[in-house]
């Protein structure tokens, strides 16, 4: 079922992404003014800030909410951190427990040096999975935004037996989701290293592109606050991060080698899945969102009017869908 969030006039639109906070508005009919109605009243929760050791790296988290309610992990994106969560995670604690990890290399998780560590999708789901078994996680939906989607399919892949629902947030699956800069600059770098393909990547690192990735496609850029891309991009500034950040994006064709593994696990174990794609993403496609209905049949797709990083200006909105979702999913 795919949602078009364009086609809701602007003060439904409104109205919708204020649930998340308990607005009720007049004027809303039948589910959602059921939908407002449970969300009157709710608690604001404290975000704590945490370390765990997970092997030879300390992992920095953000975690809220009840310690036995149904837990929600949040995969971040690149450039970005668990920072990108920053708004959402209050908007779900009255709920979920909400837990949002930094991966090895960003924000304040460590970031040992590429001589040290390997930097590789695979190794980041390894240093995650572990993660979740030092917290212990049993069971989880699995928020996937960007990077995110590698590291929580590689998760849910090893461990199907432990995501309860998938949320997903322009983290892309499927070849139909690939920009035409996307191949020509990021994938290139999975079979092509040559001087020419490396220098073509290096502007990616550098602030006009951070700024570009949280900006791009947000039809309202004055609801996009410069904490993002300038938080994102002090984390690359530090000593020997460009490194990193280039290896992970020379690896990122690997990911798309595991596609037909993923599309196995989602025909074989049919999770719940929210999909909440920001349509004028200039990194993942529309049809990347759309593609998920070939192999998901308990799927649900909204489009929305956003970006990339949709969470900047729509946290409200994709909180109310999500919070919809799950009350409906994991319930059942």
């Amino acid at each position: 079922m795919i949602k078009d969030i364009r086609q809701i006039d602007p003060m439904r639109r409104r109205m919708l992404g204020g649930l998340a906070m308990g607005a009720i508005a007049t004027g809303l009919a039948g589910p959602t003014r059921a939908i407002a109605a449970k969300e009157k009243d709710k608690p604001i929760m404290e975000t704590h800030f945490r370390n765990v050791q997970v092997g030879d790296v300390n992992v920095f988290y953000r975690e809220a909410g009840p310690v036995d309610a149904p837990v929600i992990l949040l995969l971040h994106g690149y450039p970005s951190s668990s920072f990108m969560f920053r708004d959402l995670i209050p908007l779900l604690a009255d709920r979920y427990r909400v837990i949002a990890p930094d991966y090895p290399g960003f924000g304040y998780s460590d970031a040992p040096p590429p001589e040290r560590f390997d930097y590789t999708f695979d190794h980041l789901t390894d240093v995650i999975e572990r993660f979740t078994d030092a917290l212990g996680l049993k069971r989880y939906a699995l928020y996937m935004q960007d990077y995110g989607g590698p590291v929580g399919f590689r998760l849910a892949e090893r461990r199907p037996e432990r995501v309860s629902a998938l949320i997903i947030q322009n983290a892309n699956a499927y070849e139909d989701g690939f920009t035409p800069d996307l191949r020509r600059i990021v994938l290139r770098l999975w079979t092509d290293k040559s001087a020419e393909a490396v220098a073509a990547i290096q502007p990616l690192f550098e602030l006009p592109a951070t700024r570009g990735q949280f900006l791009d496609g947000e039809p309202d850029p004055s609801l996009v606050s410069p904490d993002a891309w300038e938080a994102a991009q002090a984390g690359m500034e530090r000593p020997g991060n460009k490194a990193i950040q280039f290896d992970l994006q020379a690896n990122y064709g690997s990911n798309s080698e595991r596609y037909a593994g993923w599309h196995k696990y989602f025909r074989g174990h049919q999770p719940p899945t929210l999909v909440a794609w920001g349509q004028g993403d200039k990194v993942f496609a529309p049809a990347g969102a759309t593609a998920y209905q070939r192999d998901l049949k308990n799927i649900e797709i909204h489009m929305l009017d956003a970006g990339h990083f949709a969470l900047e200006a729509h946290h409200r909105e994709i909180a109310a869908l999500m919070r919809d979702f799950l009350g409906r999913k994991l319930a059942a």
